[in-house]
């Protein structure tokens, strides 16, 4: 799509991954809106951009649909959404908190989802518009300790393939970008830091130009490490022997049990 003249929601834009996507577009000639869930670094990140901003929490369905609102009323229209916020938890899934399970599932899947039904009418009656959903190779492969992220960003995969063939031929293009890891404040957040040898953490600047490249493009789907790839191939075609090699490539978490 052309991005200079555009206007384009980001959510989780404040801060991390989210910020560095909202920087290049804007070096684009897009005109954003910053989204987040904290006030003063969302107007903080939308001051350096000149640029609009919605404060919303996606976990609360009600306030997706406000956020869709406010953030189309910014500039009359909706070009572009990067569904970009997500949330992670760390830790074997016995233990996981059944809030944490509820909220992460509202933020990573059900909120893009209800985002884009908000935003999608608008789009299909200008016949014009791009969905870009910014998922993670946790969705491609499954990561153990992370069982319920990787399930919601695997469900936001599937969602955005069905959703690009139903676009086919209105001028509404659907992308997917897949990233591994990103050198940003996520793990902290998820509560526990990044250990894994391989891959390695990206500078978010450069993984938000290739988003922006991949929207430019009018493509189908990018990943921010070609290579890694083969992991899900694998998995697919061998499924016993990728189970064996996924231990160790990193951090080990298994359920606690009883003991």
């Amino acid at each position: 799509m052309k991005l200079h003249g555009s206007f384009a929601l980001v959510t989780g834009s404040s801060g991390g991954l989210g910020a560095a996507v909202a920087r290049a577009l804007t070096r684009h000639g897009v005109r954003v809106v910053v989204h987040g869930r904290d006030a003063e670094r969302t107007k903080s990140v939308a001051q350096q951009l000149h640029a609009a901003q919605v404060v919303g929490d996606l976990a609360d369905p009600e306030q997706v649909q406000c956020i869709a609102e406010e953030a189309t009323a910014a500039h009359g229209r909706l070009d572009l959404v990067v569904h970009n916020a997500g949330i992670g938890w760390h830790g074997s899934f016995d233990t996981m908190p059944p809030q944490r399970v509820t909220e992460l599932v509202a933020t990573d899947l059900t909120a893009p989802i209800l985002l884009t039904r908000a935003v999608l009418p608008g789009m299909l009656g200008r016949g014009r518009g791009h969905l870009c959903f910014v998922t993670s190779i946790a969705g491609r492969s499954g990561v153990a300790g992370e069982a319920v992220y990787a399930a919601g960003k695997a469900g936001l995969d599937t969602f955005a393939d069905s959703l690009r063939l139903e676009a086919a031929g209105t001028g509404v293009e659907v992308s997917t970008f897949v990233p591994a890891v990103v050198d940003t404040e996520f793990f902290t957040h998820r509560g526990a830091p990044y250990e894994r040898r391989s891959p390695k953490p990206r500078d978010p600047e450069r993984v938000a130009q290739q988003v922006v490249s991949l929207i430019a493009s009018g493509g189908i789907e990018r990943w921010s490490d070609p290579a890694l790839r083969v992991a899900p191939v694998i998995r697919a075609m061998w499924p016993t022997a990728y189970n064996r090699l996924a231990g160790r490539w990193g951090e080990e978490t298994r359920l606690k049990g009883d003991g």
